[in-house]
């Protein structure tokens, strides 16, 4: 972590810290569904206040069209409170007058949740004049939302350019596992890359050809390569107009020592539905009227052989329909296998993506792999290789 400013570089006390977090929880009558986000950023929150720091969140929530009652952070601080254990105030705008007398009657050690900075529509475009206004509230800045880090908005990288600007504990874990098992991995390397589209996933594909050792590819994906390799893949969901680009990844990857890891058999059914009646086929037998919705079980043997293998294992994307019985079973027992390997200190996994971590939640392991980022798009796009502007402006010089 010597290529990033963190906490250990700075000195809050006493000071006003701004800090971006992500606080765009799910929401179920009122209450946090799902308090992951929070609970994530719980620890950083923490730090700063027990060192004596001013602590001023900023967070999105939503995709408001200006100011909108309906998609007020206000709601999140009970979760949030209730967490960290203490009070947390409130303040009806992140700039001007009402977060500006906010932050005045705060003592080192306290807690303000300024509003939604997207009530603003000149914190998506990065606006000058509105970063200087948010950070006219604090003294310096600290990302704590990797999740929006390829987004150069107003407080998620302008605020970079004016404040000190620090990571996070959460934002210093993601980038250190990231660049373990991207930049700087112990090898052998695994990729497992699942989900339905090709085409959304090209930069990384392309990306991850050239830094790892075995590329497995899963999920409806992989129907495509199936496909552009001549096999028959009857009414599955396939880009058959991605036959040409998967034939270019598979010779790209060749050429260059990678190893890629198709199905060679799977498990089909004629309609998608829970529990529907299904057949284990090989990739060469699968019929005209048949959906490839997992993978079969001399699949997960090879895959997860493989596993066994290699030392980093990178994970974005299921290996089939895993919210429908029983076309779980594949992604749920390579995720079992990878986190045995972890456990037994055999591996370093990094998983990200929302799909990825409903799947090892799904498969009860998500706690035992080595990181688990619920980042999706940022995630994405570290692994494709690109600058991420929330990162970028966090880096020494």
């Amino acid at each position: 972590m010597t290529a990033f400013r963190t906490l250990d570089d700075a000195d809050v006390a006493g000071k006003r810290v701004l800090v971006r977090v992500d606080l765009n929880v799910p929401m179920e009558n009122g209450a946090v569904a799902d308090a992951t986000r929070i609970e994530r950023v719980i620890p950083t929150i923490k730090e700063i206040s027990e060192k004596g720091g001013k602590v001023i969140l900023l967070a999105h929530f939503g995709r408001p069209k200006g100011i909108d009652p309906t998609q007020s952070l206000k709601v999140i601080v009970p979760a949030l409170a209730d967490r960290l254990g203490k009070p947390v105030a409130f303040a009806d705008d992140c700039i001007g007058e009402p977060a500006a007398t906010a932050i005045a009657a705060m003592q080192p050690g306290d807690i303000l949740l300024l509003e939604n900075t997207r009530f603003h529509k000149e914190e998506e475009k990065n606006d000058p004049d509105f970063t200087k206004a948010l950070a006219a509230n604090g003294d310096i800045w600290v990302n704590e939302a990797f999740s929006a880090a390829h987004r150069a908005h107003a407080s998620t990288e302008g605020l970079g350019h004016i404040l000190p600007a620090y990571a996070g504990r959460t934002m210093q874990a993601e980038l250190d596992a990231l660049s373990k098992a991207l930049e700087a991995p112990t090898r052998p390397v695994a990729a497992i890359v699942g989900g339905a589209k090709v085409s959304t996933k090209l930069d990384l594909l392309g990306n991850l050809t050239a830094k790892v050792d075995v590329l497995i590819i899963g999920g409806a994906m992989a129907n495509t390569f199936l496909f552009a390799e001549g096999k028959a893949i009857g009414k599955s969901l396939c880009e058959r107009e991605m036959a040409d680009t998967a034939r270019a990844i598979l010779k790209t990857a060749a050429a260059r020592g990678c190893t890629v890891v198709l199905p060679v058999d799977v498990v089909t059914a004629a309609e998608f539905k829970a529990n529907a009646p299904s057949k284990t086929v090989t990739v060469d037998a699968i019929g005209a009227d048949d959906m490839v919705l997992d993978i079969g079980p001399k699949s997960v043997l090879d895959v997860t052989s493989r596993l066994a293998s290699v030392k980093t294992a990178l994970w974005n994307g299921p290996f089939g329909a895993f919210e429908l019985e029983p076309f779980d079973r594949g992604t749920v027992q390579v995720a079992k296998a990878v986190a045995e390997l972890t456990q037994a200190g055999k591996v370093v996994s990094v998983a990200g993506g929302g799909d990825t971590v409903s799947a090892l939640n799904h498969a009860g392991v998500a706690s035992q792999f080595s990181y688990v980022s619920t980042a999706g798009g940022a995630f994405l796009e570290f692994l494709e290789g690109k600058a991420l502007p929330g990162v970028e402006v966090l880096r020494k010089r």
